[in-house]
């Protein structure tokens, strides 16, 4: 089925006729919220070779910033039931851009920011214990639901500045890095010390959700069956490719006119 396709689960047969209310599980969100940071000053950490070349370098521009990881933790606040604090330790692969002498091309380096923030949402209380069959002899598996499940939604953060400036403490990392993390890096981390550091500032938004496992009643009305076939085709490549219409919004980008009236639709 071509992407722009999909099956309207209104168009289904059946869709109009209520049948009757059926019991589900579902993650069910008891508080939330959206956070706006303004991450100042983020201390960039580098394997040996690339720690060698911001030594050498006289100026920084950051090139691109992404999430790599985020570590969530969930505890219960004292003193205040059903609530609870969410820590989070978000890690950035940091793509820069380094100047070591004038007229002479950037180096490209990169590196990893690690980041701590905590909110306190609300969670609910909950003291179940949930069995569910492995499909073996084993112990089944379980889980204590008395603490809320933490959701993170996060967007790569924009990176607003970016700066160089004498440094001679070691590079050490403050917290141990994941693995998903080390991975995208040749070289090592620990003991690397260097005359000079890279601090980045970054603006970063993300939603934070507590949820627990709940059983809901909603309404069905039938079965999802799609009620299309998938097109397959089996025509010349160039064939297909003529009737693709020619990009010319690629070529020719909107004026800034054109965007005012397109977001005012």
């Amino acid at each position: 089925m071509p992407n722009n396709q999909r099956v309207n689960p209104m168009s289904a047969v059946g869709a109009n006729m209520f049948k009757e209310a059926v019991c589900i599980n579902a993650d069910r969100i008891y508080d939330s919220s959206s956070v706006k940071d303004c991450v100042r000053d983020l201390r960039v950490y580098f394997t040996h070779a690339d720690q060698v070349m911001v030594d050498q370098a006289v100026s920084v521009k950051c090139k691109k910033v992404e999430v790599v990881n985020v570590h969530l933790g969930v505890e219960e606040v004292p003193f205040n039931r059903g609530f609870y604090s969410v820590d989070m330790t978000f890690f950035f692969i940091v793509t820069l851009s380094l100047v070591d002498a004038p007229l002479c091309d950037p180096k490209t380096v990169t590196g990893v920011a690690v980041h701590q923030k905590k909110v306190i949402l609300y969670g609910s209380e909950g003291n179940v214990k949930t069995f569910a069959s492995s499909g073996n002899n084993a112990c089944a598996a379980h889980g204590d639901s008395n603490t809320p499940k933490a959701v993170l939604q996060v967007v790569d953060p924009i990176c607003l500045s970016a700066k160089i400036s004498e440094c001679h403490a070691a590079n050490d990392p403050v917290c141990d890095l994941p693995a998903c993390v080390c991975c995208r890096f040749n070289g090592d981390f620990n003991g690397v010390s260097g005359s000079k550091a890279v601090y980045v500032t970054l603006g970063l938004f993300t939603i934070v959700q507590l949820q627990r496992m709940v059983q809901i009643m909603i309404p069905a009305y039938d079965f999802c069956i799609p009620d299309k076939e998938c097109q397959t085709s089996a025509e010349d490549p160039c064939a297909l490719f003529q009737k693709i219409q020619f990009p010319t919004d690629e070529f020719f980008p909107p004026k800034q006119t054109d965007l005012n009236s397109q977001n005012n639709h």
